[in-house]
């Protein structure tokens, strides 16, 4: 689905910071480019106002008559999840032949990191810029609003968008997956994976997987949360201490394919009946899968498709150069593997 083209925004200037702060704009200028003797309230006083109105300072002022760059910044949360590397491959592949050339910036899910990674790639004055998530801070959210250049917020699309937005509704994902293992009988339920704050693509599959659950009268009997990278290792010790805690429990739910591949792993050591007496499914639709004794159940998250189609959108590609304001819904798929009994 698609909104109409957005006419694209005024890029702020020092007048705009002057006005905002009461100061003239060489004193903004100097706070700026730290330069020049200004009083310590007066420096907060413009450096407030530029965070507020999500002022970037241009680097390039003067260099270039455009005032932009051939470059498309992109930003991510992690590049040790296998998900991100795919998505970047995808966005890569599509600017190829554009004479764009995308810079990538990494987050570690901090929202404070963002706001830094953002700042320093529009100092530069992108020709577009490409951001994992539609969840950001105040002021990393007016910087993108008035970046004067397209935005595309990828892999989500539960949310409000400041521009263009291209992703799957993770909590639609959460809900499939749970009517898919009730449907294959599975009932003593546990979810493993991230914990929330940090992760909300994470949060909102958990929150669709509950809705799904509770429309057939079914709670989650057991959780397991853990804060870090997704590793094989954690799906191992995550399952292994929740399958001893809560020893009925008949699904394991991760929140994705690095956790579930390890607590596969652990189950199938350990003489578990799997899918019959224990099922599993994780999610991504990672090709690390392809690998394992047996097939993970896992859902597509279309992570090529994504990152090919925020990269057409920065190009101008799809709309016959028309930017702004496309919402692209993808939709995954159940892969259904060996881990869940076929109903």
């Amino acid at each position: 689905m698609s909104r109409p083209p957005v006419e694209p925004r005024r890029p702020l200037t020092l007048r705009d910071v002057s006005e905002a702060s009461g100061v003239s704009e060489m004193t903004v200028s100097r706070v700026l480019r730290n330069r020049g003797d200004v009083s310590d309230s007066t420096r907060e006083k413009v450096l407030e106002a530029a965070k507020e109105l999500g002022y970037v300072p241009n680097k390039i002022a003067g260099a270039l008559a455009s005032q932009r760059v051939n470059l498309v910044g992109v930003i991510v949360p992690s590049l040790s999840n296998l998900v991100f590397p795919e998505v970047l491959s995808g966005i890569s592949q599509e600017l190829e032949d554009t004479g764009l050339q995308p810079v990538f910036g990494v987050t570690n899910y901090s929202p404070e990191k963002e706001e830094s990674v953002l700042y320093e790639m529009l100092s530069w004055r992108p020709s577009g810029l490409i951001i994992a998530g539609i969840e950001h801070t105040p002021a990393a959210r007016a910087m993108l609003e008035n970046a004067g250049a397209p935005v595309v917020e990828i892999m989500d699309v539960d949310g409000r968008g400041v521009d263009s937005v291209v992703g799957i509704s993770h909590r639609r994902a959460g809900l499939h997956m749970a009517e898919a293992i009730l449907a294959a009988g599975y009932r003593r339920i546990g979810f493993l994976g991230t914990k929330m704050p940090e992760d909300h693509r994470a949060r909102k599959r958990l929150e669709g997987f509950e809705e799904g659950l509770a429309k057939a009268g079914v709670t989650l009997a057991d959780t397991e949360f853990y804060s870090g990278g997704s590793a094989l290792l954690k799906g191992r010790e995550m399952t292994e201490a929740m399958l001893k805690r809560t020893p009925d429990i008949d699904f394991l739910y991760y929140s994705n394919d690095m956790i579930g591949a390890g607590g596969l792993l652990w189950c199938l050591e350990n003489g578990y009946d799997v899918p019959g007496k224990l099922g599993l499914a994780g999610f991504n639709g990672v090709d690390l899968l392809d690998g394992l004794p047996v097939r993970l159940a896992t859902m597509d998250a279309c992570r090529r498709e994504i990152g090919r189609t925020a990269a057409q959108i920065i190009a101008g590609r799809p709309h016959q150069g028309l930017i702004g304001g496309e919402v692209v819904e993808l939709e995954p798929v159940i892969q259904y593997g060996d881990t869940i009994r076929r109903a």
